[in-house]
C-alpha cells in the first residue's frame, strides 16, 4: 500500500565526512498513515545487488541529520517521533559507499502500530547510478 514512498526517488548518494567516503544513504517516509515513536520501527533491511547488509551498520535519523540512531537503540526511543510528512534516512556505514556504475537497491520498512498484530510494511527496490 505504501510501497512507492519508502525509498524516494534520486535521493541515494555516497555520503563524505571530513574528506573520506563513509557509507550511503538514500531518503524513505513511513509505511504508515500516521507517525510513531521511532521505538515503533520494528525494523529496516537494506541489500545492495541482492547482498543483505548487516543491521549493525544501518543508522537512521527522522530529523535530517540532528540525531542519528542504530537500529538496536531505537527500540527504546520513545520520546521522539517519525511523523508521517517527514522524510527519514537511512545510511549504510560502508568505507568508500557504493561504487561507480549502477546498483541495484532494496529498502525495507517495517513499523508495529497498536491494533495490528504483525508488523506494517513498505519495500521498494531501485536501479541506482553512482
Amino acid at each position: 500500500m505504501f510501497d512507492g514512498y519508502i525509498f524516494t526517488d534520486n535521493t541515494l548518494t555516497n555520503v563524505e565526512v571530513d574528506g573520506e567516503v563513509i557509507g550511503f544513504e538514500m531518503r524513505t517516509r513511513i509505511p504508515y498513515y500516521r507517525g510513531v515513536p521511532l521505538s515503533m520501527v520494528h525494523d529496516v533491511e537494506v541489500e545492495v545487488d541482492g547482498e543483505p547488509v548487516p543491521r549493525g551498520d544501518i543508522r537512521f535519523t527522522a530529523d535530517d541529520g540532528g540525531h542519528w540512531w542504530t537500529l538496536t537503540e531505537m527500540e527504546t526511543v520513545t520520546f521522539f517521533r517519525w511523523e508521517y510528512e517527514d522524510e527519514a534516512v537511512v545510511r549504510v556505514l560502508r568505507p568508500g559507499g557504493l561504487p561507480a556504475g549502477e546498483h541495484e537497491v532494496l529498502l525495507r520498512v517495517s513499523a508495529r502500530v497498536a491494533y495490528i498484530p504483525v508488523p506494517f510494511s513498505g519495500e521498494m527496490r531501485r536501479t541506482v547510478t553512482i
